[in-house]
């Protein structure tokens, strides 16, 4: 939805017109939230009655209008409505089904008990399609059958649109059966609440299909959208990753004197920096979506740590500084082992490594050597183990999921926790690998040049995008 100046009043009027019409409290209101992406549209209620009157929203391809969706109060007498055409059709025997509605309309002062049922039909009169909200957790009332019949009088394609569709096959069934009855079998499932982007793709095909003159640009804003949708999508799933690269190469530094103060702090500090980055990431994917903190219940995560390792030998670093694994000079100074910087010194047999290593011209000591000294000295470092980044990746994958399916007009908050992961959700292919290599640099704990540049790195990030959107 987007504010339009008056030069362009002309435009928008002169655009396809959708009436959204139906019983009171069915989810029409829900409906245009949900295809606006926007909480803010109009008034959300658990009861009857909430829109009193017509609310026009226009839905873009970019900066191109493509259509006007109208949301209109609730049918509240659809009985007594009835009763009213039918006697302005006995004193108007040459008259159209349209002129009727027209007629009716005209002799509806404002304080008639049909007042709000006239402004439903005038809309309808002004539109090229209605969407018909139904409620399939209702019974097929006799009213509802009777509020298509009046709405055909209109002489315009109806669309019964079916909401609040989850674990609510039978009912479905039901309503589908009798709306065969009617003749009218173009319906469409769109849950307000359990979003489908493939759903609303459907709905504006459906439109296509019965007005061929907006044939054309419906099919412009269903690529803009679906060019957007996947751009979204993406972009989350880079933030998460982000996320996963930074608490993965973080570190505190301790020192090994037996301070239980020192070390409780260096951990305390471990802990605050994951769960503050999580709800970082949390803030922006909400805002990528366009929802607010009320829309998600993210539990504290727990956080445990571990002990950074040095691992010069480690496949992953190797490769990073372009030394073959199965080389002459590294297969010897590997032999020779003695590298056990975990728990502090440095022996001849691992300076005897380095050195073999140096020689074939690699950098490992320029990159490791302040490591090494503060190694030396009793320096050890805290990371965040293996086990936390699971959960911390699979909660991420949890919310991906639920954001992508949240409707806009959903009033529950979402809840993330730690418990068991689903079927759908599991690590990416070579996920403890990844860990390690992310581990081995630190530096890539903030964004940088020389990070983004980094084959390496850039194929981690690739995997990490894939896997999260390939889980949905």
């Amino acid at each position: 939805m987007k504010a339009v100046d008056e030069a362009s009043i002309q435009d928008i009027h002169s655009l396809l017109n959708v009436a959204v019409v139906g019983h009171t409290n069915t989810g029409k209101t829900s409906l245009i939230r949900t295809m606006l992406r926007s909480t803010q549209f109009g008034e959300i209620e658990d009861g009857a009655g909430t829109t009193r009157h017509v609310e026009r929203a226009t839905i873009f391809a970019g900066n191109e209008a493509i259509l006007n969706l109208h949301d209109t109060p609730g049918i509240e007498d659809s009985h007594a409505l009835l009763r009213q055409l039918q006697a302005i059709s006995s004193r108007h025997k040459t008259l159209s089904s349209a002129e009727i509605l027209e007629k009716f309309i005209s002799t509806t002062s404002i304080d008639d008990p049909l007042e709000q049922e006239a402004k439903v039909i005038r809309q309808v009169l002004r539109s090229d399609v209605l969407l018909y909200i139904i409620d399939v957790r209702e019974p097929v009332l006799e009213k509802y059958l009777v509020e298509i019949e009046v709405l055909s009088k209109a002489m315009k394609p109806i669309i019964p649109v079916f909401n609040f569709i989850a674990e609510h096959t039978e009912e479905l069934a039901v309503w589908r059966k009798k709306l065969a009855a009617f003749n009218i079998h173009a319906s469409l499932e769109f849950d307000t609440v359990a979003f489908s982007f493939e759903a609303e793709k459907r709905l504006y095909q459906k439109i296509q299909s019965l007005v061929e003159l907006h044939y054309d640009r419906l099919q412009k804003l269903i690529n803009h959208r679906a060019k957007a949708w996947d751009q979204l999508c993406l972009s989350a799933a880079k933030r998460i990753a982000e996320l996963i690269v930074s608490v993965a190469c973080y570190r505190e530094n301790k020192y090994r004197h037996n301070d239980n103060i020192a070390d409780s702090t260096a951990a305390q500090k471990l802990k605050d920096f994951v769960r503050k980055a999580e709800q970082r990431c949390l803030r922006d994917l909400l805002g990528i979506f366009n929802f607010s903190e009320n829309d998600i219940a993210l539990q504290k995560i727990p956080v445990s740590n571990g002990q950074w390792q040095l691992d010069i030998f480690a496949p992953g670093v190797l490769k990073a500084y372009g030394l073959d694994v199965g080389s002459a000079a590294l297969k010897g100074a590997a032999a020779g082992a003695g590298i056990d910087l975990m728990v502090g010194g440095l022996s001849l047999g691992a300076a005897s490594a380095l050195g073999a290593i140096a020689g074939t011209g690699w950098s490992t000591f320029r990159r490791y050597g302040k490591e090494i000294k503060a190694k030396i000295q009793g320096t050890q470092w805290l990371c965040v183990d293996e086990n936390t980044l699971q959960i911390l990746y699979l909660r991420q994958q949890q919310l991906l999921a639920k954001l992508m399916h949240r409707g806009h007009a959903a009033c529950h908050a979402d809840q993330i926790d730690t418990a068991v992961p689903s079927a759908s959700e599991k690590l990416p292919n070579n996920w403890p690998a990844m860990i390690s290599i992310l581990q081995q640099n630190p530096a890539w704990h903030k964004p940088s040049t020389s990070r983004n540049q980094n084959p390496q790195y850039q194929e981690i990030e690739a995997k990490l995008i894939k896997a999260l959107l390939e889980s949905d």
